[in-house]
């Protein structure tokens, strides 16, 4: 799923902070014990979150697909002492590990999780959002946009996960969620609301700075 060598992206984590042996713990479990490991975010792009997070210092995180909690735990690390996440996934059977590790952080009282349908859970969340991070069903990435960006604050930050889709973006023969992945990022590059930055990390990652 990297598009930069591994060496590179070895000596990239050698000199970056290191990695929480919290998280360290947790990516080991989730390759060891869980179905599509992949899905986590890797070492590095989790300092990144947790860098970019650090820098917007927010006060209110939404992140729509937990999978394991690593993602949430990186973010969590720049949120103020009265900051919260909203952590969004379909998935309950995971619950089990994200609540394992979301209690054995400090963070544990400003993480609140939401099961069920992301599309009915968002409209409900009556906030203003410092960071949003999209990371789920890539089918409803656009339903997702739609509903996220009115609850962006000026300032605010978007982050998407999965942007590159496996280099199937560039491909012309395309399954659905390519087709999709396609459309939301031609989409995000032309909304006059944000500025976007996509960068080649993992499986590619777009930064939107909403006007």
């Amino acid at each position: 799923m990297n598009f930069i060598n591994d060496e590179i992206i070895n000596y990239a984590n050698d000199h970056s902070e290191s990695e929480p042996i919290l998280l360290k713990n947790l990516y080991r479990e989730t390759n060891l014990e869980v179905l599509n490991p992949r899905m986590i975010s890797s070492p590095l792009q989790g300092r990144l979150l947790s860098f970019l997070s650090k820098l917007i210092n927010p006060k209110n995180i939404l992140e729509i697909g937990t999978y394991t909690g690593y993602s949430a735990l990186c973010l969590c690390e720049g949120l103020k002492k009265n900051g919260v996440i909203h952590t969004v996934d379909k998935n309950e059977e995971l619950s089990k590990i994200q609540k394992k590790y979301f209690n054995r952080s400090i963070f544990k009282s400003q993480i609140i999780q939401h099961f069920g349908n992301a599309k009915n859970i968002i409209p409900k969340l009556n906030i203003d959002f410092d960071l949003i991070f999209i990371d789920a069903d890539k089918e409803n990435y656009i339903k997702y946009f739609d509903l996220v960006v009115p609850k962006l604050k000026s300032g605010g930050l978007l982050i998407t996960d999965n942007v590159l889709w496996s280099g199937k973006v560039l491909s012309e023969d395309n399954d659905n969620e390519t087709k999709i992945i396609k459309k939301y990022n031609t989409l995000i590059k032309n909304d006059t609301r944000l500025k976007s930055l996509m960068l080649p990390i993992r499986d590619g990652l777009t930064l939107s700075l909403k006007n």
